[in-house]
């Protein structure tokens, strides 16, 4: 899509779960008991330590299965999708015209940055009713290339363990919240993080965001914490948050209309 306006923003970044639907519609729980379920049933880990450190890896590396990298287990990534993913109930996603029609308003580049996979991502857009309003999808596909991703010095164990020099073993997968992946993501969608607003549901996304120049609207919570330029219980009140947004479009369809008039009106002679 081509895109001319006089916003001092040129792309709009969006996180999708948790962020463009609500946390409240259920799915996360479900993707959080097929992770723990994944856990225990294919890679053999302690059911009674799982829930800590699934928590834990979370925490420390941004996603699960970063983290799971990171300690040692080699699993087949695409495996990993399809179990935690592809079971889940997409039928609680429900069709939002009120988005659709917000974004379809706003003549501004807007991308997907998602540390879930393509399928995830296209799926939840299709329930959503929102296929065709964004212009690039940066997911997990995008950020790791390749399906198994070599990482021979990480140790292998059930817990979470530090190196020799006392720092967590470092993940060969790479993902939000870590700047590598914004600075990937930028590079790859062509994106100017000085001139980019970026939505997330996550305070961690969001503050380690900021750090690389994006502009941040935390999703989910009105409350401004350190990082967040804007805050917005729902993705449905970002007109409300932002009107600066259409303030731009309305002055530049004015300006249109006016140069329209004075092309049409006859000059009196």
């Amino acid at each position: 899509m081509e895109y001319q306006n006089q916003s001092k923003y040129e792309c709009l970044l969006f996180d999708v779960d948790d962020t463009i639907y609500p946390l409240s519609s259920g799915l996360s729980a479900q993707c959080t008991k097929n992770i723990i379920e994944y856990m225990v049933n294919k890679l053999d880990i302690d059911e009674s330590k799982v829930l800590e450190m699934n928590t834990k890896l979370y925490r420390e590396y941004g996603t699960s299965m970063a983290g799971l990298r990171a300690l040692g287990y080699d699993f087949d990534h695409d495996d990993y999708h399809s179990f935690v993913h592809g079971r889940l109930p997409y039928e609680y996603l429900k069709p939002d015209p009120v988005l659709r029609s917000l974004l379809h308003s706003l003549p501004i580049r807007k991308v997907i940055f998602s540390n879930a996979n393509e399928a995830h991502v296209a799926e939840v857009l299709h329930r959503l009713g929102l296929e065709d309003c964004f212009d690039d999808v940066i997911c997990f596909e995008s950020l790791n290339p390749t399906n198994q991703i070599d990482n021979p010095s990480a140790p292998n164990g059930s817990v979470i363990g530090y190196d020799n020099n006392g720092e967590l073993p470092e993940s060969p997968i790479v993902c939000k919240p870590f700047e590598n992946a914004f600075h990937q993501a930028f590079k790859m969608a062509k994106i100017n993080p000085h001139k980019t607003l970026f939505f997330d549901d996550s305070i961690r996304n969001i503050q380690t965001s900021k750090l690389t120049g994006l502009t941040t609207v935390l999703v989910g919570s009105s409350q401004r914490k350190t990082g967040v330029d804007y805050a917005l219980e729902s993705i449905h009140n970002i007109r409300e948050a932002l009107p600066e947004l259409w303030e731009s479009v309305s002055k530049k369809l004015d300006v249109g209309f006016s140069q329209k008039i004075a092309i049409e009106t006859p000059a009196e002679a």
